[in-house]
């Protein structure tokens, strides 16, 4: 593995974890669904970042679901945390929505 993606993967980690802490705290102080959506994608996020890397290091494998020569799971993965984000934010625009 090359210095330069030694680099950026422990920085993704060491942000997302500090992202991901403070994700929880938040977590345990509100109530409000859509925040917790939000919340939900910083986790999901870091959860993608953890088995990217283990896919990186080849401990694990995620090309096992193949559909049109682009594997499932890194995809779902990848887009997962997006996804949280965007029913979040649609939450919070229907809910202040005149």
């Amino acid at each position: 593995m090359a210095t330069d993606q030694v680099v950026l993967l422990i920085s993704r980690f060491a942000l997302g974890a500090i992202a991901t802490f403070l994700a929880i705290l938040v977590w345990s102080r509100t109530r409000d669904a859509a925040w917790m959506l939000i919340v939900v994608g910083i986790v999901a996020h870091y959860g993608e970042v953890v088995l990217s890397a283990l896919q990186t290091l080849g401990v694990v494998r995620f090309d096992m679901v193949v559909i049109g020569g682009v594997a499932l799971f890194p995809l779902i993965l990848a887009n997962l945390p997006t996804v949280f984000f965007i029913l979040g934010f649609f939450v919070m625009v229907v809910r202040k929505s005149p």
